[in-house]
């Protein structure tokens, strides 16, 4: 199992801390290690650490930041099993999906590295005035300082990847918070770049709760803080960081749309499949489906009768795609709202500490396991007239991060391209799919801005003009 120096990852080498706490696997609640728990004390002392290298770091050689990233890539690679097992306890996720974040963490590494050799600029035709005759202008990125990254419980290796990777790439320091429930395996993950860094301080990690975060993200000698989490948190954090540039990869309610003329088997397929991975908790699993009248009701039919098919468990068994919630407060939580959904249920209940997968139908706006982001695993499935109301109904909520829609037609495909008010808009696959190379982020309050390590690198670069008169 991971072994890594006690304390916090702060400065050149590891802080002891004061408190700690315990990590449990939310499956059974047996104690799964300790983590130390950092002060806000603690996040400006890493803040003061990070600023004092930020100039060595953005002057390290591509060769050496590229180097760095294909090495993480093969330290993980190299110790994929025991981080699988690791992430199956901290998170109590199924292992299928753990084995599916570890295999997107190394991808994400590796496409991080490739970036470092495409961080370049263009030159600028300066002569279309008459006033820059004679000039030579270009612009060239530069990092944009300090990077705090705040991650997620529900994939806290790969969430944490999506912010440390393209710091190093940018040639950012970086300071990265875990979810308090979650923090081991991003703690594993922080020795091992530290171990092959040049610089330790480039990348630190400080754990605790809303007082650290505030304590990072609200001083004014950071370059960017990138979230991903509640939209209310990403809201608060976005206000009091101001005006430091803040990254918001929040929440969602992802709708999948099934047309007259979709195949509706590899429909209910795919809400089988994409509702209840991770066990409901990822921002883009399918929560609200939306079929058209005519083929509504076989679809429902097929629905239900095959969602016995969804295995329900201990995380640790192959078979298993629905375990317990992150805590006892989470699954409270979404069954009171399953409660108060109305409509028809079938499905759902709380059997030892796990939720069964619920189909509610019927389910009217205005109720929280319709209009909000349920993050458990619970399904809602709503009969519309025609596509026109369908897509309607997407554009109603006050999320955008991803939809899909099942149908056999390009006309049906491209429009909901150019109408559904979404980050990504995915046809014929589950509204959950994400390539990590692909620009993934959403509109309204599923945040600004974009993970990917391309683009995430853009983002935390900025232009700098070079005018010259040779």
């Amino acid at each position: 199992m991971a072994e890594y120096p006690g304390g916090l990852p702060v400065g050149a080498g590891w802080m002891s801390t004061v408190d700690v706490e315990e990590i449990v696997f939310p499956y059974d609640g047996s104690v799964v290690g300790t983590a130390p728990v950092g002060t806000p004390e603690l996040a400006r002392q890493a803040v003061d650490e990070a600023v004092a290298v930020a100039r060595e770091v953005a002057s390290l050689p591509s060769r050496v930041r590229r180097s760095l990233l294909n090495d993480v890539a093969s330290a993980v690679r190299e110790r994929r099993a025991e981080f699988e097992d690791l992430l199956v306890l901290e998170t109590g996720k199924p292992l299928v999906d753990c084995r599916v974040e570890v295999a997107r963490t190394i991808v994400t590494w590796e496409a991080a590295a490739e970036e470092v050799s495409r961080l370049h600029g263009e030159t600028v035709p300066l002569d279309l005035l008459p006033a820059g005759d004679g000039l030579v202008g270009f612009w060239k990125r530069k990092p944009i300082g300090v990077v705090v990254g705040i991650a997620g419980f529900n994939y806290p290796l790969l969430l944490a990847s999506h912010k440390i990777a393209p710091a190093i790439a940018a040639g950012c320091p970086v300071i990265v918070k875990p979810a308090p429930q979650t923090p081991l395996a991003t703690l594993w993950l922080v020795h091992l770049v530290r171990t092959l860094a040049p610089l330790p301080a480039m990348v630190q990690l400080v754990t605790g709760d809303a007082g650290v975060g505030a304590a990072l993200t609200t001083d004014r000698r950071i370059g960017a803080v990138s979230f991903t989490g509640s939209a209310a948190v990403g809201h608060r954090i976005a206000r009091d960081a101001a005006p430091t540039k803040t990254l918001l990869e929040l929440g969602s309610n992802a709708a999948l749309v099934v047309a007259a003329d979709a195949d509706l088997e590899a429909a209910v397929n795919a809400v089988l499949r994409g509702g209840f991975y991770a066990s409901g908790q990822a921002c883009i699993s399918v929560q609200r489906v939306l079929v058209v009248a005519p083929v509504a009701e076989e679809f429902t039919e097929r629905l239900l009768a095959r969602l016995g098919e969804v295995v329900v468990g201990d995380p640790r068994d192959e078979r298993t795609r629905v375990s317990a919630l992150i805590d006892p407060a989470s699954t409270d939580r979404v069954a009171a709202w399953i409660e108060k959904a109305g409509g028809r249920r079938f499905g759902g209940g709380v059997d030892g500490t796990v939720l069964r997968p619920a189909v509610l139908l019927d389910v009217p706006d205005g109720v929280e396991a319709w209009d909000e982001e349920i993050f458990g695993p619970v399904v809602c499935v709503r009969t519309v007239s025609d596509v026109d109301e369908a897509f309607a109904a997407v554009n109603a909520s006050r999320y955008g991060l991803h939809a899909s829609v099942y149908s056999k037609s390009l006309n049906t495909a491209f429009r909901a391209l150019d109408e559904l008010e979404v980050g990504g808009v995915v046809v014929n696959e589950v509204p959950g799919f994400r390539s990590d190379t692909m620009p993934y982020g959403g509109v309204k309050d599923s945040g600004i801005g974009r993970e990917g390590p391309r683009f995430a690198v853009e983002e935390l670069t900025v232009t700098r003009m070079a005018v010259l008169r040779p």
